[in-house]
């Protein structure tokens, strides 16, 4: 029998205490011990030359703030590699398709369930933390594969964003949950509608909506007791009949993306 190898990820930061707390919880602690995902910290100040272990400095052109340098987080990065990326010179040198080095930015492409998705089947990301005054641009340019942002708002630095992305893309490796079909459910999967009378997942629906390419929030959910100081739970969901749970999420899903994320079906 093969053994898959674990997914790795390394959170370069200049804030390592700041992981022991959400690494340790959940699913992505389950993980961890199940050798589903290799998870390594890594302290920035740990590639810094001088005595006060500076990581940052003031931008060319004036400005609020300090920016991280370069030096130390091509080091870092470089380090976790185990080569050299490059220079002006020589020309970067090509990361291994199987690697992600990805720069959390309130400058970056948002991060969507696809992206998610397609981290997923990588063997390795490694997160480069950035502080939200900025990140010296060369980083971006010519370390980074990819510069992400959570969300159109500013954060302090990447350490939250790093975590999120980090339990997103856990959560859809094989195993990592204990019903595979859970992932497929939710919002962003592509599957509305619940789950088929076979136990397997069903299908996204056929609605004009989805056949245009446009993605749904996941259908309201209830649970016991089926009244609650006078809300009760519709009765379609309690009938027993799964075409007409099905119909009604779909319908429950559509209305709901568009009441809270109309821009999802534009």
């Amino acid at each position: 029998m093969t053994t898959l190898a674990a997914m790795r990820f390394d959170l370069v930061t200049i804030f390592p205490e700041f992981f022991a707390g959400p690494l340790d919880y959940g699913i992505v602690r389950r993980a961890r011990e199940t050798g589903l995902i290799d998870v390594h910290v890594q302290d920035l100040r740990v590639f810094t030359k001088d005595r006060h272990r500076t990581v940052d400095d003031r931008p060319f052109g004036g400005g609020e703030g300090m920016v991280l340098k370069p030096e130390p987080l091509f080091e870092a990065v470089e380090s976790l590699l185990g080569r050299g990326v490059g220079d002006a010179a020589a020309g970067r040198a090509e990361v291994d398709a199987r690697t992600a080095v990805v720069l959390l930015s309130a400058a970056g492409k948002l991060f969507k369930q696809e992206t998610a998705r397609r981290y997923a089947e990588l063997n390795r990301v490694i997160f480069i933390c950035g502080r939200y005054e900025g990140v010296d641009e060369r980083v971006a340019e010519h370390l980074a594969t990819e510069e992400i942002s959570i969300g159109d708002f500013i954060l302090s630095g990447g350490e939250l964003p790093a975590m999120l992305v980090l339990d997103a893309v856990t959560r859809l490796l094989p195993g990592a949950l204990g019903n595979e079909a859970s992932s497929q459910n939710e919002s962003f999967s592509g599957v509305v509608g619940g789950v088929a009378p076979t136990g397997g997942p069903r299908p996204a629906p056929t609605s004009a909506e989805n056949r245009n390419g446009a993605t749904l929030l996941d259908f309201p959910h209830y649970t016991r007791p089926a009244e609650f100081r006078g809300w009760g739970v519709p009765e379609v969901l309690i009938g027993g009949n799964h075409a007409d749970v099905a119909k009604w999420r779909r319908a429950a899903a559509l209305e709901k993306t568009r009441r809270n994320r109309p821009d999802l079906l534009e």
